[in-house]
């Protein structure tokens, strides 16, 4: 049984704590300064508190807080060598937490997807720590980057879900003007990202030979490649991924100020 605190209850905080639970094997605290925030998750923590008190003897403290917050909870926080603490806030470097805590700390950028166990996250640790290497296969899939590299993290998997919602809304609503019902139309576009993301996963061929095994000569999907490969969409999606990570080292920038 591993020993959890979390603080902050939004939406990633809460989709922690979610996924968490449903995994079975945590304890889990959480922790808001704002109780109405435990509306969402009560029935996935053990403990819901206002009192920071009741975080400290956690093995493992997850701040889930805006990075602007970040300061006031490391303020108040008061953390033993033998305890791990994650940060999740964009921007925050380990070596502004660490300067703040005794605690081992261990910088990840996850996703929402946490609440369904599906999350992708990366990582960024001095070595690894065993009961977070359980919190987040219990969670879904991660890799381990060089903290360096945290600001693309933060665009790639931490952004990411929105500009994924935004492709689903795009198919769905062109699905719709042809005449489908929008409810079909949201679960056959949601579900062909599920189905499409599982066999990026499972297969070892490239993005290019999976395209290529959908395309038949002559046939529907080619059709609609050749309006994708003719467009600059490849190069829009690409710079609103350039934006988020920009965002996030700027963040970066203000945290170290």
């Amino acid at each position: 049984m591993i020993d959890v605190s979390v603080i902050g209850s939004g939406n990633m905080g809460g989709a922690i704590i979610a996924g968490l639970s449903q995994a079975g094997g945590y304890r889990i605290t959480a922790y808001d300064v704002d109780p109405d925030a435990f509306e969402r998750i009560e029935e996935y923590a053990d403990r819901t508190t206002t009192d920071i008190d009741d975080v400290r003897d956690s093995s493992v403290v997850v701040v889930a807080v805006k990075p602007d917050i970040v300061p006031l909870v490391l303020e108040d926080l008061d953390l033993r060598a033998d305890q791990t603490l994650v940060t999740i806030a964009a921007g925050v470097s380990r070596a502004v937490v660490e300067a703040e805590t005794e605690a081992t700390v261990v910088r990840i950028m996850p996703n929402l997807a946490a609440r369904t166990r599906n999350m992708a996250a990366a990582v960024a640790w001095d070595a690894p720590d065993e009961n977070v290497e359980q919190m987040l296969s219990d969670l879904g899939e991660f890799v381990v980057i060089d903290e360096d590299l945290m600001d693309v993290a933060t665009a790639l998997n931490g952004s990411g879900p929105a500009f994924v919602f935004y492709l689903i809304g795009a198919m769905q609503k062109r699905a719709v003007d042809e005449g489908m019902d929008a409810e079909n139309a949201r679960v056959l576009a949601a579900q062909t990202f599920k189905g499409a993301a599982e066999t990026v996963l499972r297969s070892d061929e490239s993005i290019e030979d999976l395209i290529d095994a959908v395309c038949s000569p002559g046939g529907t999907t080619i059709e609609g490649m050749e309006v994708l490969w003719d467009s600059d969409v490849e190069a829009v999606v690409g710079d609103a991924l350039s934006a988020a990570s920009r965002r996030s080292a700027e963040l970066a920038e203000e945290a170290e100020k």
